[in-house]
């Protein structure tokens, strides 16, 4: 299997001539592959099993696909999700069967970008999997349990890989800068304190991206004293701005949109200030942030500060005529203003509640109090009859009236809370409900 590792090294980038050849040189992912690990264990004892790599980029999914297969003295065939078909898979898995009944050797199939198959695809593997054609090893992305079916799902077990950590790029760079036979080692560099601290930044736990940074340093790094000597500033130029993670209408776009609603809904205005920038930061639409920030008014805050809605559409609307950056700050303003705000989902927990209810008690009649009697033809039916008009009362508020079809009369589903402008309301509605409730014995 060694040419999975070492075939035309000239031709080939850094990032992939450092690839870990053994579990020694693998960097990161110690909560998978520390020693006594079962998934290591597993891997040293040479013991095949059909598996989902699921992280960010440049964490090393690849790279362990092909050492668990080396380990396993199995044959690596490798297939692209966005370029593989039905054709091509049902062809790779021949290939397996013939050296299955040949051979008698194992074949590893690995798919990258596995969360782009289809259903038709996926579903082609579900048989060959179970029978052990094929040890199916994917990496993705994305989160497996949306984008895999069920089937798939219940026959290769999922692995969770994370950004790698700053120690482990900085163990990254020394290696390879060291290395003579794979890495920048064959040409005497200095990496400078301030250009090391840089680039391990802008890697933002990306390890290709780390080896890729290095190598173009390398080759744009002037030479002194017969040493490439690679500076801040030339780090500067070679890694520009850099770019947090963010991947619009992936994992992490879903799960920095959640962190900004959970701190807004915990009354912390720093947190949520900080996911809103890091949204921006990312390139996310500011359009869709104002849309978010809307529901949390309506969600999270509610009559406890009725004006909040208003504000974040009022916010929303700055946006549209201001554009950006101006009108980021609008949004900003917004979302500072709900992290502070009494909260309530008093009336999201009440709407939820009278739409099950709605649902399950089916088409109810409309009690013929209640009804619209735009005819003389519906008076005589007993459309409107004995309906009491509220402002015809001193209160404003009919005690014996009720509105509720007949069955559910008596039923509740709006309880506001003791905060903000809610506790007037709370109050307001015990007070009436009281009296209803004393009517009602009388």
């Amino acid at each position: 299997m060694s040419e999975l590792f070492d075939s035309r090294k000239e031709f080939r980038p850094l990032a992939d001539r450092m690839r870990p050849r053994s579990l020694e040189e693998f960097v990161g992912q110690q909560h998978l592959l520390a020693e006594g690990l079962p998934l290591r264990q597993a891997i040293e004892a040479g013991k095949l099993h059909s598996m989902v790599f699921w992280g960010p980029p440049g964490t090393g999914k690849t790279t362990l696909a092909k050492l668990i297969s080396r380990y396993a003295e199995a044959r690596f065939v490798s297939l692209s999700a966005v370029l593989a078909g039905v054709k091509e898979i049902r062809e790779a898995i021949t290939e397996a069967r013939l050296a299955q009944d040949r051979d008698q050797q194992a074949t590893a199939l690995f798919i990258d970008e596995v969360h782009r198959l289809n259903k038709a695809q996926q579903d082609v593997f579900l048989p060959h999997v179970e029978d052990g054609t094929i040890y199916l090893l994917g990496a993705t992305t994305e989160n497996p349990s949306f984008e895999l079916n069920n089937a798939l799902l219940s026959r290769v077990r999922v692995y969770v890989l994370k950004m790698l950590e700053k120690e482990d790029l900085a163990q990254l760079l020394e290696w390879a800068l060291a290395d003579e036979e794979r890495g920048a080692g064959a040409r005497p560099a200095t990496l400078e304190d301030d250009a090391r601290d840089l680039m391990i930044q802008v890697a933002d736990g990306d390890a290709r991206v780390l080896l890729n940074l290095l190598e173009i340093g390398l080759d744009l790094a002037p030479e002194q004293e017969g040493k490439k000597v690679i500076d801040a500033a030339i780090m500067q130029q070679v890694a520009g701005q850099g770019t947090r993670r963010f991947d619009k209408g992936g994992e992490y776009f879903y799960d920095q949109i959640s962190a900004l609603h959970k701190s807004v809904r915990g009354s912390d205005p720093d947190a949520a200030l900080y996911w809103l920038c890091r949204m921006l930061d990312g390139g996310c639409d500011p359009r869709y942030i104002a849309r978010r920030v809307v529901r949390m008014a309506s969600e999270d805050i509610g009559n406890a500060a009725p004006q909040a809605l208003n504000l974040c559409l009022s916010a929303w609307q700055a946006y549209e005529r201001l554009g950006s950056p101006e009108g980021e700050l609008a949004i900003a303003s917004a979302v500072a203003y709900l992290a502070c705000s009494p909260k309530s989902n008093a009336v999201y927990t009440a709407y939820k509640a009278a739409m099950e209810q709605a649902k399950k008690s089916g088409t109810l009649e409309v009690p013929m109090h209640l009804r619209n009697a735009p005819t003389q033809l519906m008076k005589d039916l007993g459309y409107g009859k004995d309906y009491q008009y509220a402002h015809d009362h001193e209160s404003g508020y009919v005690a014996d009236e009720v509105y509720l079809p007949e069955s559910l009369q008596g039923m509740s589903f709006y309880f506001p809370v003791d905060r903000g402008h809610e506790k007037a309301i709370g109050e307001w509605l015990q007070k009436i409900r009281e009296s209803a409730r004393r009517r009602s014995a009388n």
